[in-house]
């Protein structure tokens, strides 16, 4: 609930958000640029242990953004430096740090696929990203995502 708070916070969108859990064959899949990596197998477990949340966040410069609001890798580094970043506050150590951010536009749309194969990227950004930029949106709290207003939904609220 606090990472959800910070993201609001911080006024990123939320496009699409969905409580999951991925066993460790799925884990290893999303990781497997680190395999070999000494820190791969503990990347893996952690993902596998238990439920988590994938979103898709959007707002200017979104990627450089997150990254910073989730502070350093380094757990201690993000305690001591940037102590209200969510590692900071909430990671337990290096591969158990809270939250995972794209390091790039690429590998975000490689990593939305991975998590949202329904979502397609690029009918969002022509039909909603629009509407979303010229601030015609809500929150629905009970989905956990901002929205479109739609102009049937301009004339009853």
């Amino acid at each position: 609930q606090a990472v959800h708070a910070a993201i609001l916070r911080h006024r990123f969108l939320i496009v699409r958000a969905k409580e999951l859990r991925c066993g460790p064959e799925q884990s290893r899949r999303f990781y497997r640029e680190h395999a070999g990596r000494f820190f791969y197998q503990r990347l893996v477990e952690f993902m596998a242990s238990g439920p988590m949340w994938a979103y898709i966040l959007a707002h200017e410069n979104a990627v450089p953004l997150w990254r910073s609001l989730m502070g350093p890798t380094k757990v201690f580094r993000a305690r001591h430096t940037d102590p209200d970043s969510i590692r900071g506050a909430y990671g337990l150590t290096d591969t158990r740090n809270t939250t995972h951010g794209s390091d790039s536009p690429a590998s975000a749309s490689r990593e939305i696929a991975f998590f949202f194969p329904e979502f397609n990227e690029q009918r969002w950004y022509e039909q909603d990203e629009p509407q979303l930029r010229r601030g015609q949106l809500y929150y629905s709290a009970k989905e956990r995502v901002h929205r479109v207003l739609r102009a049937e939904e301009a004339e009853v609220t």
